[in-house]
């Protein structure tokens, strides 16, 4: 059996912050921030748009949660699905710059496209700060050739 994972004081704290923001999101899909939000929902997504965001609000305050409460490989594994999720909103991000939405102060192109690169970061930061990046290069360098 292979040993529990461990990450490092400066990945559990990214990690808090990070699960903290995913609340905060979500915590804003429901209330303050849904029209904003609403701006980012692709035209092909077939649910209406205020569906979309409160479903994702939901998710994105579930995801929060598992990262500031799970343990050892589940941690991993939600590290692996967080990423997964950023992904699978890039095309909202997308969406607004393709269709220069202004939405969270979000006012030019330039401001919309800088945005574009930061999903990427998000993805590191969820990966590294629960240790499935570091778990999935160790599989990987230790997996028969």
């Amino acid at each position: 059996m292979s040993p529990q994972p461990h990450t490092t004081t400066l990945q559990n704290v990214a990690r808090g912050l990070l699960g903290t923001f995913m609340v905060a999101a979500g915590t804003g899909h429901l209330t303050f921030a849904r029209r904003e939000f609403q701006a980012q929902v692709p035209d092909f997504v077939p649910l209406d748009k205020d569906t979309t965001v409160l479903a994702s609000g939901v998710v994105e305050i579930g995801l929060g949660l598992a990262l500031l409460l799970l343990k050892g490989r589940n941690r991993q594994r939600m590290g692996l699905g967080l990423a997964a999720f950023y992904a699978a909103v890039f095309p909202g991000n997308v969406h607004q710059y393709t269709h220069h939405i202004s939405a969270f102060g979000l006012d030019t192109d330039e401001k919309r496209l800088a945005r574009l690169f930061f999903q990427p970061v998000l993805m590191g930061w969820a990966l590294w700060s629960t240790g499935a990046l570091s778990s999935r290069k160790q599989q990987f360098l230790s997996s028969p050739k």
